[in-house]
């Protein structure tokens, strides 16, 4: 009876955390949103609504990570982006987060690499959508460019990310 008292209370608490990662990871989509960030590249923004995904992907597992991302992204998409923002977002969201957890299981990559290879993916998710719009696969060109934004904003959000995990005490996960 104990255990089962407990079990639940566990749950409970991880529900909890659970939807407050995804108003925090909402409210970042509303701050990157209202932010005047233009890298004068059409399609490149921060992402720093990863921050609260990759911590969830490390700190808890891969389905809490996939339920906040996903629910970060179809609320953000409605209030913020529409229809078509919130298809591009979800396929650059579950392919990032599908390559993020495929290789924090391997064990070789730093929260860094793995925040990396994540930006990298979104964006790729993202210029298949979109490639798959518009029928033409000349949409790959723009795809250096997007690796490269990818790569230096996984970096940041990675290393943001790797001290903010460093500084949440771990009970909070337990």
């Amino acid at each position: 009876m104990q255990s089962q008292i407990s079990k639940n209370s566990q749950r409970t608490k991880r529900l909890a955390i659970s939807s407050m990662f995804a108003c925090l990871a909402l409210i970042f989509s509303y701050v990157e949103a209202i932010i005047p960030f233009n890298a004068g590249i059409p399609g490149v923004k921060l992402g720093i609504a990863n921050l609260v995904v990759i911590i969830a992907l490390y700190e808890m597992n891969f389905r809490y990570a996939f339920a906040i991302n996903a629910l970060r992204i179809l609320i953000s998409g409605l209030l913020f982006s529409g229809v078509f923002g919130a298809l591009y977002s979800l396929a650059g969201g579950f392919l990032s987060l599908c390559v993020m957890w495929l290789l924090k299981k391997t064990n070789l990559f730093s929260m860094i690499g793995v925040s990396m290879a994540g930006g990298v993916a979104h964006n790729m998710g993202q210029l298949l959508v979109a490639a798959l719009v518009v029928s033409n696969l000349k949409m790959f060109l723009y795809f250096p460019i997007l690796m490269f934004s990818g790569i230096a904003s996984g970096i940041m959000i990675g290393i943001v990310a790797y001290v903010i995990d460093k500084k949440v005490p771990k009970s909070l996960f337990k």
